[in-house]
């Protein structure tokens, strides 16, 4: 099974903290743990599990986390543990010295180190996310990731926005994906943290030209989907953006059969198709939908609609509000 869930709501108050204290040592790296909520632990977790790469989003109270040096003699997976704070602040101390971190942070950890993490999470949704997997699947010598242990990256912007974002993607997404794409999510979830890793310690040279152009990829594919509403966005934008030529972009894209004109298109038109079939959003004119993501003629959009999805953008949300009546209807009755 890809995505695996569980809530400490399932036993009564008093057991919940065991309940979690026994499944997040099998989910991650055994450590050792306290929280200030101990008496009503209300957490879950969601992991999907990509081959070697375990993938958790977790909201939780107050939580400390110390991995001991017993611990380590007793069980040692070799792993590198990442954390991401989505709406968590907190402490990690290693070697002596400790580390604040806060919303937006990654972090890397080693499970062979003694380590101590206290973290606050904020109110609402998932806290923080991690990634767990064997040291030697990650495409950087240990010496090297080595100076980074518990040193705070920023994924507010540039790669390390990139790789939150896809992590958090991934989450949403979890229920679509098949065991057939366990090799491609692992490798690029591993690639993509191997270039954040490496833009830090600047020694993106040591990466193979497979992980570079993967990392690559996912930074084009992010700031795509965040310009999409903006007409000005063109093939030449997007290879600047990226100190790359246009030439390099059109061979990136030319292995998934397409062009990048072609691409933000296709984006662009899938964004309007969502939005038409959204019974919320049936007040608004089709116009306002196209200008919303980067079309400006409302003829030209109706005919690359009409050319994608044989249908017109009208014809389509009315069959979609019809089938959405349709469905209340035989709920109802």
């Amino acid at each position: 099974m890809l995505v695996t869930e569980f809530s400490t709501d399932v036993v009564e108050a008093p057991d919940r903290f065991a309940l979690w204290e026994e499944s997040t040592s099998r989910s991650h790296m055994r450590n050792r743990l306290r929280s200030n909520d101990q008496n009503d632990f209300r957490a879950k977790l969601r992991s999907v599990g990509l081959g070697e790469v375990a993938v958790s989003a977790l909201a939780c109270p107050h939580l400390e986390i110390v991995r001991t040096a017993k611990l380590i003699r007793q069980s040692d997976p070799e792993a590198y543990l990442i954390t991401c704070f989505l709406r968590a602040e907190g402490v990690i101390s290693l070697g002596g010295g400790d580390t604040a971190l806060r919303d937006g942070d990654l972090v890397v950890l080693d499970s062979s180190r003694p380590f101590r993490g206290d973290v606050h999470p904020g109110p609402g949704g998932w806290s923080h996310v991690t990634v767990q997997f064997p040291r030697g699947l990650l495409p950087l010598p240990e010496k090297t990731v080595l100076p980074l242990l518990a040193v705070p990256i920023s994924g507010r912007q540039g790669i390390g926005g990139v790789f939150i974002r896809w992590l958090s993607d991934l989450h949403a997404r979890a229920y679509e994906f098949t065991p057939a794409d366990i090799p491609t999510l692992a490798a690029v979830t591993l690639d993509l943290l191997a270039s954040v890793i490496a833009r830090c310690l600047r020694v993106e040279e040591t990466l193979c030209p497979e992980a570079r152009r993967s990392a690559l990829r996912a930074e084009i594919d992010a700031f795509v989907e965040q310009h999409l509403a903006d007409p000005a966005m063109t093939p030449r934008t997007i290879a600047d953006a990226h100190h790359i030529s246009l030439r390099h972009l059109q061979q990136l894209l030319a292995e998934d059969d397409t062009s990048p004109a072609a691409w933000i298109r296709h984006r662009r038109l899938e964004r309007c198709r969502f939005d038409l079939a959204n019974p919320l959003l049936n007040a608004r004119p089709i116009q306002a939908i196209a200008a919303r993501w980067g079309f400006t003629d409302p003829a030209h959009f109706s005919r690359l609609f009409r050319a994608a999805y044989g249908i017109s953008p009208r014809d389509f949300r009315n069959l979609r509000a019809e089938a959405c009546a349709n469905r209340q209807q035989r709920c109802a009755n």
